[in-house]
């Protein structure tokens, strides 16, 4: 990748997020959902293990689908920055009837939220958009600090550097900061008047992600002052359960 990303004050940042994230993902909403409906495996026992009575927040929750998970002894307040996205969960909380969650637009850094509130929280595949290390790490600050100090869990993914047994086959050594081609395919129409059919066009369009090495996603959970209780590897992402840090570093 070009010498720009490195490094990314936040000027450039918050201007490479709004073209290459924010604007990207509202134009992509409808065809991105149709992509993302079954949960990931641990996202999903994380929910359902979690005791009745227990609020938390889905931060960066696309199109909802985690709020179909089922435990309906949750309830779930579930944010996104796409506002497109965000009417697409709110639809779908509608025809489903859920009474357990709501869902709103909001940042994944400056969230309405109150300080120490919430018993859990997710994060799924979000973090990494943000585009220098000083956003990723106030995002994940932003995540722990909604968090009860006595016993409230967050669990957090964003993808792997290390992917190579994946289709994109990035790795180790390969540039952090990356630029993801996302296709919308359009269907094939006929051309009435000239009794043809158009050819089928593609619409390519660029998403931003930082891919995080091993360790690295631990590392931002501590700087943001939190305490990392577990980590694992899913789906060419890291994930970590992590909690505020109490004490001297109260978040």
């Amino acid at each position: 990748m070009p010498s720009q990303f490195s490094p990314i004050q936040n000027a450039e940042a918050l201007a490479l997020e709004q073209q290459h994230v924010h604007e990207i993902y509202n134009q992509i909403a409808s065809h991105f959902s149709q992509t993302r409906y079954k949960p990931w495996p641990i996202v999903e026992r994380f929910l359902t293990s979690l005791s009745p009575g227990s609020i938390g927040l889905d931060i960066g929750c696309g199109n909802g689908k985690y709020l179909a998970v089922a435990n309906p002894g949750i309830y779930i307040i579930a944010t996104d920055r796409s506002d497109q996205l965000v009417n697409i969960a709110a639809k779908e909380k509608c025809v489903r009837r859920m009474k357990t969650a709501d869902v709103g637009v909001a940042d994944g850094i400056n969230m309405p939220i109150g300080r120490g509130r919430f018993d859990f929280a997710i994060s799924i595949a979000v973090v990494h958009h943000f585009a220098s290390r000083e956003r990723r790490v106030e995002a994940v600050r932003t995540i722990l600090r909604g968090l009860r100090l006595d016993g409230g869990r967050a669990l957090i993914y964003a993808w792997a550097l290390e992917q190579g047994a994946s289709r994109r086959g990035w790795d180790e050594g390969h540039e952090q900061d990356v630029m993801v081609p996302w296709v919308t395919k359009k269907n094939k129409k006929k051309n009435e008047q000239f009794d043809e059919v158009d050819e089928l066009r593609e619409t390519v369009v660029e998403r931003y992600y930082h891919l995080y090495r091993r360790g690295e996603l631990e590392e931002d959970i501590e700087s943001a002052g939190g305490l990392v209780l577990k980590t694992g590897y899913e789906r060419d992402n890291w994930w970590a359960i992590a909690c505020p840090r109490t004490g001297d570093s109260v978040i």
